[in-house]
């Protein structure tokens, strides 16, 4: 037995990419895209067929840019869908991650594309990111039968006003975190994945919607290496590229600690229950968090345009 295959015992393993021949090379649950994945995946000689079909439908009044890029979406996803037996995530574009109604009318309109393409409501998750506003529109969304998964998470506030808001599931990440305090202060002497900052996040966040009983599933995300994905054993789910997939599949199994999912220490005793004011303050006061939510908010937004451009030509 390899690690991935000793992982999926314990944990769902879901597969971070846009190129669906991946996807079903490696045969997981569920799948997630992004427009930075979606970026990727349409440079490639198999997908290009793809964007030639939804670039035709750019004639004078036969649709807007918005549609184009929305078919787009879904053409991946409904074909990611046809190769993996859970569910696919598809994300809005990160330039309504500040306005609400915007990203409520444009997840809506993603779950009736979908609905037209005789998909059913519980094989695909909209993403968003985990910004107030996004987590607002995520609590219309639940409410009105579209399961969300909010992105761009970095903190246990987020999470907790994600919780709090009845979503399906949250993606804490767990490289940029990393990434951030690799950056900004000296790493642990010995790079352990058991002091990784990125593992504690993931982990502190599992414990706090656990122990207060919310049903949001924990997904790790955005990972770097394989000992942070395997610190995080016994998660909920993990989406993971193919690149990371492959090194476990190299990998002997070892046996997890999954101790970890019963420590409730580090977890707030009563539920945090944030108003806009407060949620902000607290990510003010978070430099990582704040920092990371909001490149990661401009590189989408940049993908989105490069995404743009090509089904402009």
């Amino acid at each position: 037995m390899n690690a991935l295959e000793a992982l999926r015992r314990h944990t769902t393993v879901v597969a971070d990419t846009g190129d669906v021949a991946l996807i079903a090379r490696y045969q997981p649950r569920d799948a997630t895209t992004n427009p930075s994945l979606i970026l990727k995946a349409v440079d490639l000689q198999a997908y290009r067929p793809w964007l030639d079909e939804i670039r035709a439908q750019a004639l004078p009044g036969a649709s807007s840019l918005e549609d184009r890029m929305d078919a787009l979406l879904v053409r991946f996803g409904k074909s990611i869908l046809e190769v993996v037996p859970g569910r696919v995530s598809t994300e809005i574009d990160a330039r309504l991650s500040f306005d609400g109604e915007a990203s409520y009318v444009r997840a809506m309109g993603l779950a009736e594309r979908y609905a037209r393409c005789g998909i059913p409501a519980d094989r695909y998750l909209i993403k968003i990111a985990a910004t107030w506003e996004g987590i607002e529109a995520a609590r219309r969304l639940e409410r009105a039968g579209v399961r969300c998964n909010l992105t761009l998470l970095f903190s246990l506030r987020q999470a907790a006003a994600c919780a709090d808001a009845g979503v399906r599931l949250i993606s804490p990440f767990v490289g940029r975190i990393y990434d951030w305090h690799q950056k900004h202060r000296r790493p642990s002497p010995d790079n352990s994945a058991m002091v990784d900052p990125g593992v504690a996040s993931v982990r502190s966040i599992y414990r706090y919607l656990r122990r207060h009983g919310y049903p949001t599933e924990v997904m790790g995300a955005s990972f770097r290496n394989p000992a942070q994905i395997l610190a995080l054993a016994g998660c909920d789910l993990l989406t993971i590229s193919p690149d990371l997939l492959h090194a476990l599949e190299q990998m002997p199994a070892a046996d997890p600690d999954l101790d970890w999912r019963d420590d409730h220490q580090d977890t707030a005793a009563e539920p945090i229950l944030d108003q806009a004011a407060q949620f902000r303050w607290a990510m003010n006061e978070d430099a990582m968090a704040s920092d990371k939510l909001a490149e990661g908010i401009r590189n989408f937004a940049a993908d989105s345009r490069k995404l743009d451009a090509l089904l402009s030509e």
